[in-house]
């Protein structure tokens, strides 16, 4: 888990670099390693989880060399079938690409060695014969960001940030709408006016010169109708992918652990991570002191004491709100305005003492069919049935969000026949929601504290099964996740898989309520709430306890304008729009 920075072309340099690498800095707190040569210059920000003493990268073997971001989990077995060992020089999980490289070519589009891979990555690879390959893993784990410039040909980083340094940053008034319209913005597009991202599983080929978006790694979304499998049969095949995929998201020569909520997907991971430790692991639970608000510490500690975890718990309050905020508007410089960034940032800042990598449930809903959208779309009309899409209610918007919903949709067409409709809107949100949202928010507010967060559901051998479920098997009656359940039930009682759960939420509404006055003249204030929402809606909106839904969607853009367009610290956005809450 790092951050890298380059430029590919004529013109890079090494001074631009050095600025670009510390800008992320904080991605790497172990440390920085610069190299530059004709047509390039990379940088890299290291934080130190496999082979501590010699995995600095950029790497170099067999006449190629790397800089990535991320961790290849299967780098054993691709070492051990290849006959690499010997070959080696270092322990990096890195390292056997270059040589799997080497032997197969760099082809066209990297198909040669990528869909091999089980990880998370964003990385550079280049060598004397191809001028360099760009590629991202097929579920957007780890970002990635380009940008075209005059000089050289491509600038790219693992944050937006890296890629401004030279210029005012302005708004792309479409990604804009979006993020209040639908929480996050789509596809390939980013907030920043120049600037875009690597879509998931995408390979830029800069042999040509030009670095287009030439390929999709074949992966996840390379998807066949269901095939048939019994119950028990499935249930049996899931314990076994699923401990396979704990089992090497937990390679780490640091110590690891776990965010348990009182969830599904969380108590899986774990169970499975009992299962497979001597040591008690390391668990961190966040709670709400809010008076009604939604609070699973109780489910968590009864998992944590029937699996024998070390559970550490962790509260959230007022207080935690009003600080946090501003801190997760600068680190999400890609922003969602998804409230549970907040928790995240907590949970990060509590554990970064006694941990270095986290395992988390992110996920689990999409492979296995979690969501309550689902459901409705699985349901007639005549009975309470809609296609599982965002319900987009934003009248402070000019326009409502209307456009930014169709957008939403064109970016998850084409929907295939051949697929069941469970099945087309799964692909929807891996598509767009679990990178564009769920997967930034856990990239930023870990890495902002040196951690490095590992998501076992995302991985090519769990979602190779999972995908491929029957409808029966994912969905049943009231029940999303059904095969998962199940098989939690089974293994972990104390998890009561199949109680009634309430939604996850954050209160964000009943500390915003008593200050919603004085804030909503400071929002409205900000040039970039008034560029995108009518007159008068926005302080309606924060007088309005009917519209209480709106005003952290607009408080959060509010502090992030002000702090990533206007330039102005943590410290000055917090005081210029939180005054003295």
């Amino acid at each position: 888990m790092c951050g890298i920075a380059g430029l590919l072309g004529a013109g890079a340099d090494r001074g631009t670099v050095t600025r670009m690498i510390a800008a992320i800095a904080h991605r790497g707190p172990n440390g920085v390693r610069l190299e530059a040569g004709d047509g390039y210059a990379f940088g890299h920000a290291r934080l130190s989880i496999i082979d501590l003493e010699c995995g600095w990268q950029p790497l170099h073997a067999a006449g190629l060399e790397v800089m990535g971001n991320g961790e290849i989990y299967n780098y054993l077995e691709l070492s051990g079938e290849n006959g690499l060992a010997e070959r080696l020089t270092t322990g990096s999980d890195f390292e056997p690409l270059l040589h799997l490289f080497a032997e197969r070519g760099m082809g066209a589009v990297g198909e040669t060695v990528l869909p091999d891979l089980r990880g998370m990555y964003a990385l550079c690879l280049r060598s004397r014969d191809h001028p360099a390959l760009l590629a991202r893993d097929p579920f957007g784990i780890k970002p990635l960001y380009v940008r075209r410039t005059r000089g050289p040909t491509l600038a790219f980083a693992s944050e937006p940030r890296a890629l401004l340094l030279d210029s005012r940053p302005s708004v792309a008034p479409e990604a804009a709408e979006e993020l209040l319209a639908l929480n996050y913005v789509v596809g390939r597009r980013c907030i920043f006016q120049g600037v875009e991202r690597v879509a998931p599983g995408e390979v830029l080929d800069g042999s040509g010169g030009a670095f287009d978006p030439v390929a999709l790694q074949p992966a996840i979304h390379r998807l066949r109708p269901p095939v048939p499998i019994a119950e028990a049969q499935a249930l049996r095949r899931l314990d076994a992918v699923l401990e396979d995929s704990v089992a090497v998201h937990q390679r780490s020569d640091v110590p690891y652990g776990l965010f348990l909520s009182g969830g599904v997907d969380s108590a899986a991971i774990a169970t499975l991570m009992a299962r497979l430790n001597t040591r008690r692991v390391i668990a961190y639970t966040c709670g709400f002191d809010a008076l009604g608000a939604s609070d699973e510490r109780g489910a968590a500690e009864r998992v944590a004491r029937a699996l024998d975890l070390d559970w550490r718990e962790t509260r959230f309050g007022a207080e935690d709100f009003w600080r946090i905020a501003p801190e997760v508007a600068w680190a999400l410089d890609d922003p969602t305005t998804d409230f549970a960034t907040l928790p995240t940032w907590k949970l990060a800042e509590a554990a970064k003492d006694s941990l270095t990598v986290v395992l988390t449930g992110e996920g689990g809903d999409e492979l296995f069919g979690g969501y309550g959208r689902y459901r409705r779309a699985l349901r007639p009309r005549w009975l309470g049935g809609r296609p599982a899409e965002p319900q987009v209610h934003a009248p402070f918007l000019k326009g409502g969000g209307a456009a930014a919903l169709r957008r939403w949709r064109e970016a998850t067409r084409p929907r295939r026949a051949d697929l069941t409709r469970l099945q087309q809107a799964q692909v929807a949100d891996m598509a767009t929601w679990l990178p564009d949202d769920l997967l930034l928010k856990l990239d930023r507010c870990l890495m902002a504290h040196g951690l490095e967060g590992r998501t076992p559901f995302l991985d090519a051998e769990v979602a190779a099964f999972a995908l491929l479920l029957p409808d029966r098997l994912k969905v049943r009656g009231r029940h999303g996740k059904w095969l998962l359940r199940r098989w939690l039930a089974l293994t972990c009682p104390a998890a009561d898989a199949f109680g009634r759960k309430k939604g996850f939420t954050v209160p964000v509404e009943a500390w915003i309520a008593p200050r919603a006055r004085a804030l909503g003249p400071r929002v409205a204030a900000v040039e970039g709430v008034r560029e995108l929402c009518m007159a008068g809606a926005v302080e309606a909106a924060f007088c309005d306890d009917a519209q209480s839904g709106s005003r952290w969607p607009l408080l959060f853009y509010a502090l992030w304008w002000t702090i990533h367009i206007a330039g102005a610290s943590r410290g000055e956005a917090a005081e210029a729009i939180l005054g003295s809450a």
